[in-house]
């Protein structure tokens, strides 16, 4: 089945007439921010019949979007497939491109950063205080930007990250 994208207008548009959008990003990202009345399934629940309870028909629309689009791109497949026999189309851009064109978005600032968000947040000071702390206080602080990078790859190349696990521990994020 080809895959049918529309943008951020159309899906305004349908969204008002009774399409159902589904937001497909993870759901700590989605409780951080989310469009108004979407739903959220992540990309881990998605399959083939996950919407049976719906009840969905010919004459429905479902309408999937994530944060830039990346990751409906690469599931469009697995998106129609869990939707059928409604129809299954992917906003281009994703919420990205929906912020870009003016439309609103729902934002829970008590909810914490999105978990990659924080991992890059700490990554990034650390190599920064390591390279400043080895220009400033002594050579041997350079590790420390070493480390880091060798974690990133580690995490990069096996899809396990220590600094994500860690962090998902802390009580912010409970």
């Amino acid at each position: 089945m080809a895959t049918i994208f529309v943008t951020p207008a159309e899906a305004k548009a349908l969204y008002e007439r009774d399409a159902v959008l589904v937001d497909i990003r993870g759901r700590d990202e989605w409780r951080r921010e989310h469009i108004a009345g979407a739903y959220s399934l992540a990309p881990e629940q998605i399959h083939a019949g996950c919407f049976s309870d719906k009840t969905l028909s010919q004459t429905d629309t479902v309408i999937f979007h994530c944060q830039s689009g990346m990751r409906t791109d690469n599931a469009a497949e697995q998106l129609s497939a869990s939707v059928y026999p409604a129809k299954a189309l992917i906003m281009q851009g994703g919420l990205n491109a929906w912020k870009g064109a003016g439309y609103p978005v729902k934002i829970d600032h008590r909810q914490p950063l999105p978990l990659m968000r924080q991992v890059q947040i700490i990554a990034g000071g650390l190599a920064l205080g390591g390279t400043l702390a080895g220009t400033l206080l002594a050579p041997a602080f350079y590790i420390v930007p070493g480390v880091v990078g060798a974690g990133l790859m580690f995490a990069g190349v096996t899809g396990w990250c220590g600094m994500a696990k860690l962090l998902a521990l802390m009580p912010w994020n409970k």
